[in-house]
């Protein structure tokens, strides 16, 4: 007779008791908590010691007549650097210099960055030796950028000069002619800078789906109108943000500007950011240059200020459709 056979039960799981939290300390529970923090301090840290400390000091200074050689020494003055500055036809036409070499600078390096960029997104043979060529000027120090162009733009041994004149354009002081002095720093800068804008506009083209360009050209459009209704809209934010970035970056250029012409010739190069050099250290008024500087950062935060207003028109209208 077959011993009967216990059937299986199923068993459960005893409830394992909870697990105790092993007390870190107090240095552990305040880690814990605001770890965030501790990681975003070295960041803030080094804006508020080498950005927002100087930039504060140097407003307090743009109140003060403080002079080079006693720089600790200056007395309160009010608004009377800015009243100097308001009133001055130097400071205008800085004013004007800056705004006429950032519109072009801006125009060009932003134009001639996307237009190459739309040729290096289509394929061709040796696409990958093109775009590392073209990418060199950005690598180039802007000192050493500045010294090849001085070389080109030299009277007797330039390059331009020899070009022209092979062409029978005559030979022209591009560095001592008034007339060509903000060409000089333009066509620098432009070719300094376009380099980063076709790398920023091939990176969005490349994030344009395919599939609807395609979709497009089997409804019969043509490659304009598929990149009028498909791609532009795609890359139109990146536009405007390299374009933000470009135009602040152009009104407080310097190096290149200074290391070409010096602010000359007769001061059609002299920018806000070159006369607060000469302000500082050929005229050694310190305050009246914190003051200068203290009237490009509002400048600069105009053309913010407008991009976001701009930014926020255009969300509205794509909104709305």
């Amino acid at each position: 007779m077959a011993t009967p056979t216990l059937e299986a039960r199923p068993t459960t799981p005893s409830a394992s008791p909870p697990r105790r939290r092993r007390d870190t300390g107090a240095i552990g529970r305040f880690i814990e908590r605001n770890g965030a923090y501790l990681f975003l301090f070295p960041a803030i840290a080094y804006l508020a010691i080498f950005t927002v400390f100087p930039l504060i000091r140097g407003v307090l200074l743009s109140f003060t007549a403080t002079k080079l050689v006693n720089p600790s020494g200056g007395r309160p003055v009010g608004m009377e650097n800015y009243e100097y500055l308001l009133s001055s036809d130097k400071f205008w036409s800085s004013v004007i210099t800056t705004l006429l070499y950032t519109l072009f600078t801006v125009v060009f390096s932003v134009g001639i960055g996307t237009a190459g960029a739309l040729l290096l997104n289509t394929a061709f043979k040796g696409r990958g030796i093109i775009r590392a060529i073209a990418t060199i000027p950005w690598a180039v120090p802007t000192v050493a950028a500045a010294l090849i162009f001085v070389w080109i733009y030299n009277n007797e041994q330039g390059i331009l000069n020899r070009t022209t004149a092979a062409l029978g354009l005559g030979e022209h002081g591009w560095l001592v002619d008034p007339k060509y002095g903000l060409f000089a720093v333009t066509l620098a800068t432009v070719w300094k800078l376009t380099p980063l804008v076709m790398l920023v506009m091939l990176s969005a083209l490349q994030s344009v789906p395919h599939e609807l360009r395609e979709a497009t050209w089997v409804d019969g459009a043509t490659r304009f109108q598929s990149f009028r209704a498909v791609t532009l809209p795609h890359i139109m934010p990146t536009v405007r943000v390299i374009t933000l970035l470009m135009t602040i970056w152009s009104i407080r250029r310097f190096e290149i500007i200074f290391l070409i012409t010096g602010g000359g010739p007769l001061d059609v190069t002299n920018t806000l950011v070159v006369n607060v050099y000469r302000t500082a250290f050929q005229d050694q008024n310190l305050g009246r240059a914190a003051a200068i500087g203290a009237l490009g950062l509002v400048l600069s935060l105009l053309v913010t200020v407008v991009y976001f207003i701009v930014e926020q028109i255009q969300e509205r209208q794509e909104s709305q459709r």
